[in-house]
């Protein structure tokens, strides 16, 4: 099993959440910073067997609630689509 943190931790603004993930999940130069980006890459780069730990959100801005809300939906869709993909939040 392939495991992964997304560590959020003190992020303080979309650009560098983007950055964070990213280097997380080693997508390539080319992703966008954005949902839609967020998507595709998603579906392309992670790999069956995975389990993403999550840390770090409580740390996060007050206005990040609702962006933040549509990047656990991403994560939903594929952890419902792609075997054996689970997001789990540690703190």
């Amino acid at each position: 099993m392939n495991k992964i943190t997304l560590d959020l931790t003190g992020c303080k603004s979309l650009l560098e959440l983007h950055r964070i993930i990213k280097e997380t999940f080693n997508f390539p130069d080319h992703y966008g910073e954005n949902l839609s980006a967020l998507w595709d890459c998603m579906w392309e780069y992670l790999r069956p067997n995975t389990i993403v730990y999550i840390k770090g959100l409580g740390t996060l801005p007050k206005d990040f609630e609702e962006y933040i809300k549509k990047i656990f939906e991403i994560f939903e869709d594929v952890q419902e689509e792609v075997e054996n993909i689970t997001f789990e939040i540690i703190s």
